[in-house]
């Protein structure tokens, strides 16, 4: 009885969130729910005497006629286990719906389209009325025929009649004028793969493209074909990062309209409802759990993850998995990228192997376990087909690179506070962070200017992205480009043959959308009449790498380790693109059109990376560079200390009171707000004096937030605000993300959630991502929230100290209960999917 009672009033609660009331109520149990304002005769019986042929809970529309039956069991039950009862019932009253729970898992059952969707929370009437009026045919979408020309038929359906397509002198300048595109053979084998894995009943699927191969232009006829079958009303469209998010709305307006219509949710969020497709970035619905409160599970009926294995990666997997619809992933990285690799040996600080695990969690999202994509095309295949390009791998290396890559590091003599000599030993991962030389970073610069790929028309050094280990450093490479390419081109660039675009520098997301039309700083001077951007090098960090397209890049240079694949690969995928260099002239009243292709693009390695990620990786060039002197850079000179003056008094105070006062973490209130209201108004001021800080703060770009931070907040002299400094003076119980704080200044969230709320909505993703044994439900709960909260107890069950649980017997029961295997496995979804700093 108390586990009965327990369910209903947690089912109770649930509905009242969702909308519904209770109408009717017999013997205090309840068993009819509706929207408010509506009554109803009585139905059924409480769920106590389901044996008898009673109806738990029946859910009525405003005419009072039957939406959704609720088939309620106690916790001690699995939900599932009243499906087929449920069906009866459902039947028996024509309803199409279902919902299963026992208080604590919930399923939704639409009995027109599959089986049972683990869920969250419970629909609203308008989510079933939404539902109802969609009735998807997997067989429409099977066999409806798709041909190169999909898309074009909705850019402009009356193009096969078109004089400037039926004459082939002039069809290729028409296709390109009117930004036709057409599918590629590969493409259209794609959208095929898609069809044939839903023929096979499946509606998970997993496309695994190289860089540059058109994954956006796939996507949009997958997206068509569900729309167009009325096999989806509604498609989501989740990317990790803003500028793709931008990049994606853009590409589809291009590619479908004025057939379906493409929106960003953050700039409709009142009206993306009538969108058939909605983009968004994964972190715009995460933080404090937005897409519960935003969206419900039948929303959408595809959601498409571009990147997979970033964007639904770790927590961001519970938003995707939140959704019932069908699923697409897309993705360039190889499954077999790390196959030199023995797994077993890496350790789990190792990069490499969290990139694996990435890997497989994202091949296990889309039903992949095998890690056979639903259809695969890779660099290679690109390369032979004529439709990508592969690099010429020049490995770099000064002697000092070569010593910190190596497993002795670099070791350099000097002199301590006490004048003695001592030995400090530096590595790559030190190099312009705690080692820094200029030498170095000239015979770089050096280097890329002798040996970089030249544009074919203009014979300038072509246009190139350099990347570099932190924003400092990137000016510091700027300024020697600049300066090296005024001693080449003496008059010809003033400063602009070189340009940092890193995130704290105003308006860097507008000159690389410049450096890719062409346009940054104007047009080449080195030949008139020739578009081409006179600015050269495009100098950044971690901007213009994930889905940057600009296809006329010759030259990309490394000037940092990379310790990520994934990154690599995107990196690398900046060149990848085929290009056709041209430049129009008339020449004695005559236009005359030079055509130039891109034959390759050179990748400039001074840290070693590719050897790093591929043991033998086939270098097509190997260039030595010079010596460069081992002498230490001076230390900058010590900061003076400032000495304040004393006050003295020789008037008698005796003691009157003497009392110790003790206050949240040893500081007083007064200290801590003023702390926190100088640390707040600081943050406001930039708000309202930075533009790009402004705008990174209104459209969610937490990334170039937390740079900017860092870079123009933390630990300056003037005031030295520390992170810790300022999680203490909010007084959490727990690790603050910058991100977080941020979002408290601006009024996004009211106050910080504790260890313990954190913890609860971590298990409630857990629920819906992963299976519980319903008479292990608590134990599960209570193993899982003292793993995520106590540091000692995660430390004792990770070394399998099992033992030292001996006075707690409570403790030990639920370890025995749920067994080594369940709290592995527990263990493991919590170490891959939750970022346990925040709960330190």
């Amino acid at each position: 009885m108390q586990k009965e009672a327990k369910a209903r009033i947690k089912i109770n609660k649930l509905l009242e969130e969702s909308g519904w009331r209770l109408i009717d109520n017999k013997n205090g149990r309840a068993n009819v729910i509706l929207e408010p304002g509506i009554n109803i005769k009585e139905l059924g019986d409480d769920f106590e005497n389901v044996h008898k042929g009673y109806i738990d809970y029946l859910l009525l529309d405003e005419q009072n006629f039957p939406i959704c039956v609720l088939e309620a069991k106690s916790e001690d039950k699995d939900s599932l286990v009243g499906k087929e009862q449920a069906r009866k019932y459902a039947n028996s009253q024509n309803v199409r719906f279902i919902i299963l729970s026992n208080g604590n898992i919930h399923y939704l059952w639409d009995k027109k389209i599959g089986n049972p969707t683990r869920i969250a929370k419970f629909p609203t009437l308008l989510n079933f009325k939404s539902q109802k009026e969609f009735s998807p045919n997997i067989d429409k979408l099977i066999n409806l025929e798709i041909n190169e020309d999909f898309i074009v038929k909705t850019q402009y359906p009356q193009y096969i009649s078109d004089p400037s397509y039926l004459n082939s002198q002039t069809r290729d300048d028409f296709i390109s004028d009117k930004g036709l595109r057409f599918l590629r053979q590969y493409q259209l084998a794609a959208v095929k793969a898609v069809q044939k894995t839903c023929s096979e009943g499946k509606n998970r699927f997993l496309l695994e493209m190289a860089t540059g191969t058109g994954k956006t232009l796939v996507s949009a006829a997958i997206i068509k074909l569900y729309l167009k079958s009325k096999n989806a009303r509604r498609v989501l469209f989740l990317v990790d990062r803003l500028e793709l998010e931008n990049q994606a709305n853009k590409n589809f307006r291009q590619y479908l309209h004025p057939d379906y219509t493409s929106v960003i949710f953050k700039e409709n969020k009142d009206d993306w409802i009538k969108a058939n497709i909605v983009v968004t970035t994964i972190q715009s619905l995460s933080y404090d759990n937005k897409y519960l409160k935003l969206f419900s599970p039948n929303d959408f009926d595809l959601i498409i993850s571009d990147e997979a294995h970033r964007s639904i990666s770790g927590s961001s997997r519970q938003i995707f998995e939140y959704f019932i619809g069908a699923k697409l992933g897309l993705t360039a990285t190889p499954k077999d990228y790390l196959k030199n690799l023995n797994e077993k040996e890496l350790s789990e600080s190792d990069p490499r192997e969290f990139e694996r695990r990435e890997l497989l969690s994202t091949y296990k999202t889309f039903g992949c376990q095998s890690s056979e994509p639903t259809y695969r095309y890779t660099l290679a295949d690109g390369v032979r087909d004529g439709y990508l390009i592969n690099p010429v791998a020049i490995d770099c290396r000064t002697e000092i690179t070569t010593k910190l890559l190596s497993d002795e590091g670099y070791a350099i003599l000097t002199k301590n506070d006490n004048d003695e000599d001592v030995e400090i030993v530096f590595s790559q991962k030190d190099f312009e962070k705690k080692f820094f030389s200029e030498k170095t970073n000239s015979e770089f610069v050096k280097t890329f200017m002798q040996n970089a790929n030249k544009d074919p028309i203009s014979s300038e050094i072509g246009k190139s992205i350099i990347f570099c280990v932190s924003q400092k450093h990137a000016t510091k490479i700027t300024q020697l480009l600049n300066e090296y390419a005024h001693a080449m081109y003496p008059q010809k660039y003033n400063s602009d043959f070189a340009v940092q675009v890193t995130s704290y520098v105003e308006g860097a997301q507008q000159m690389s959308i410049n450096f890719a039309n062409n346009n940054l700083n104007g047009h080449t001077n080195f030949l008139k009449g020739y578009k081409s951007s006179k600015t050269r090098v495009c100098v950044t960090v971690a901007m213009m790498t994930t889905g940057y397209d600009c296809m006329d890049v010759l030259n990309l240079c490394l000037l940092r380790p990379i310790f990520s694949p994934t990154e690599f690969i995107q990196i690398k995928g900046r060149g990848t693109r085929t290009h056709t260099f041209k430049l129009s002239q008339r020449v004695t009243g005559v236009e005359k059109i030079v055509k130039e292709e891109k034959q390759n693009y050179k990748l400039f390695d001074f840290f070693a990376n590719c050897e790093y990620f591929e043991e033998k990786y086939p270098y097509d060039e190997i260039l030595k560079l010079p010596k460069v002197s081992e002498k230490l850079p001076q230390p900058f000179p010590p900061t003076p200390t400032v000495t304040k003056g004393d006050t003295y008094t020789d008037m008698l105070d005796p003691l009157k009171k003497f009392l110790i006062l003790e206050f949240p973490d040893g500081i007083m209130r007064v200290d801590r707000e003023m702390y926190i209201n100088k640390f707040e108004n600081k943050i406001k001021t930039h708000y309202e004096t930075k533009p790009d800080f402004k705008e990174a703060i209104d459209s969610g770009n937490n990334y170039f937030t937390e740079s900017f931070i860092k870079e123009h907040v933390l630990n300056k002299p003037e005031e030295y605000f520390t992170l810790e400094k300022i999680r203490n003076a909010y007084l959490s119980d727990r690790r603050l993300s910058i991100n977080e704080i941020l979002d408290k200044i601006f009024g996004k969230i009211v106050r910080f959630k504790s260890k313990e709320e954190l913890a609860e909505d971590e298990f409630e993703k857990f629920k819906v991502d992963c299976d519980i044994e319903t008479d292990k439900y608590y134990e599960t709960k209570e193993f899982f929230k003292n793993y995520l909260l106590e540091e000692n107890f995660r430390t004792k069950i990770n070394q399998k100290e099992f033992r030292q649980f001996a006075d707690n017997p409570e403790i030990l029961e639920i370890l025995k209960k749920l067994g080594q295997e369940k709290l592995k496995n527990i263990s493991e979804y919590i170490k891959d999917n939750i970022n346990l700093n925040q709960f330190v």
